[in-house]
């Protein structure tokens, strides 16, 4: 299946997708794999979707890369990354194995109890996977509690360093608190374990899809811990990021006092960075989704962000191809094109912008939206969202298609994205200034 998608933003080619896996740019592509329930619009046994783009805004679905072959990922191939060594790739990734099986659905595990291992396959095309004969089991499930979870050890990030391949891994400890792993290969094959992590600070119980790496100010650690909000809403699976200090040679991390979410409309999860062809550090992220659109196809992808740090905050900033894209002038949201519109504003203290029935207020320096008209189904989720207060200016730029809208205000300073549906094209606002509407240009 070669199918050409939706520009700017990616979205399940039918059925459901979760998280991003495999990011890279490779041989002149970006590719990015991700969470694949080929079979309905729910989740299920995970197969690694496949998509590329050469230009991080008009991707194109190449089918199914990995899916269950081996006892080891015999109920799904979850998270992982992918690195490129002398010109092959390298896709990590967990393989589960159910301990029981439903009989009355083969793709639900009764109780939670399975166990993880880690695998990694390769490829000299990036397209290419032999399910069959090349994978390989790096890290088995893990037999001593104390060091590690059985079940609850997952997603595989390898990164080149200085003098080795490195790998963290998230998990959680025997008390229940989340923990990184920290693993060291000579040749991606055979890893060691360096080191064991965690935090006095309360970050959930466990630690999804940990991402670290490198800025010119810094190390950045970017995780989704599990049972981190607990406020009575569904998603308490959140994604946050913070400064740390990490020693590679002996894997060393030190937390940070303060975090951020990595987007603050908390729909955003288990996001994956990579190096752009310019060497920039982008991330893309999946946008959990209640319902199935059209009883089709359940989940997204947000924009792809640059992310950059400076004084101690971490900025994600819309990526310049997206930006470049929208250069179109209209009237209205009706003459937008599939991709949506950009819409560029101040907003200042008080004033409001209503798009098709999403509210969006600046109030006491901070940036408050409300979605209680175009989510109204879904009482269980939180519908009225707020940013930190904000310090550097009064700049939006609004990012709308017909299931998402992405704020990014002061270019990147916050972030708030969110999930909507039943959005009408129409554009209400209460602004001191006026407000310019793009579109994509067309090729």
């Amino acid at each position: 299946m070669n199918k050409k998608v939706n520009q700017i933003h990616l979205k399940a080619p039918g059925n459901w997708i979760n998280d991003p896996n495999g990011f890279i740019y490779y041989k002149g592509m970006y590719h990015l794999f991700y969470q694949y329930f080929p079979y309905a619009p729910q989740w299920g046994t995970m197969h690694w979707g496949h998509a590329v783009s050469k230009d991080l805004t008009n991707w194109e679905h190449c089918g199914i890369a990995l899916f269950p072959t081996k006892y080891e990922d015999q109920n799904g191939c979850f998270s992982g990354s992918a690195v490129e060594k002398n010109g092959k790739l390298y896709l990590y990734y967990t393989g589960v194995h159910y301990d029981k099986i439903n009989p009355e659905n083969i793709h639900k595990c009764p109780k939670n109890q399975f166990e993880s291992a880690q695998l990694m396959i390769d490829s000299e095309d990036g397209f290419s996977f032999d399910n069959f004969n090349r994978k390989k089991v790096i890290i088995p499930a893990f037999t001593d509690k104390k060091t590690a979870d059985r079940t609850h050890t997952r997603d595989p990030k390898v990164w080149r360093g200085k003098d080795a391949w490195y790998m963290v891994l998230g998990s959680k400890t025997e008390d229940n608190k989340g923990q990184l792993l920290f693993y060291r290969s000579k040749d991606l094959i055979k890893w060691e374990m360096v080191n064991r992590v965690s935090s006095k600070a309360e970050f959930g119980w466990m630690w999804e899809c940990p991402d670290l790496f490198e800025t010119e100010s810094g190390s950045i650690l970017v995780f989704s811990p599990m049972g981190f909000l607990k406020d009575g809403k569904r998603e308490e699976n959140q994604t946050i990021c913070m400064p740390v200090e990490f020693e590679e040679e002996t894997c060393r991390l030190e937390f940070s006092n303060h975090f951020q979410f990595v987007d603050y409309g908390l729909d955003l999860y288990a996001p994956q960075t990579t190096l752009d062809e310019a060497g920039r550090r982008i991330l893309i992220g999946w946008m959990r989704m209640p319902a199935a659109v059209d009883g089709k196809w359940n989940g997204m992808f947000c924009i792809p962000r640059v992310v950059e740090q400076k004084n101690g905050h971490i900025y994600f900033r819309v990526h310049p191809n997206v930006d470049q894209m929208y250069r179109r002038p209209i009237v209205s949201w009706t003459e937008a094109e599939e991709a949506g519109c950009k819409l560029s504003l101040d907003l200042k203290e008080g004033e409001m912008l209503n798009i098709g029935g999403y509210k969006i207020v600046r109030k006491e320096n901070r940036i408050y939206t409300d979605r209680t008209n175009v989510f109204e189904k879904y009482t269980d989720y939180r519908v009225k969202l707020e940013t930190p207060e904000i310090k550097e200016g009064y700049h939006l730029d609004i990012y709308v298609e017909k299931n998402l809208i992405e704020i990014f205000i002061n270019n990147g300073e916050y972030v708030i994205s969110n999930i909507v549906y039943n959005l009408n094209k129409e554009i209400h606002a209460k602004l001191s200034g006026s407000f310019q509407i793009y579109t994509v240009d067309k090729k």
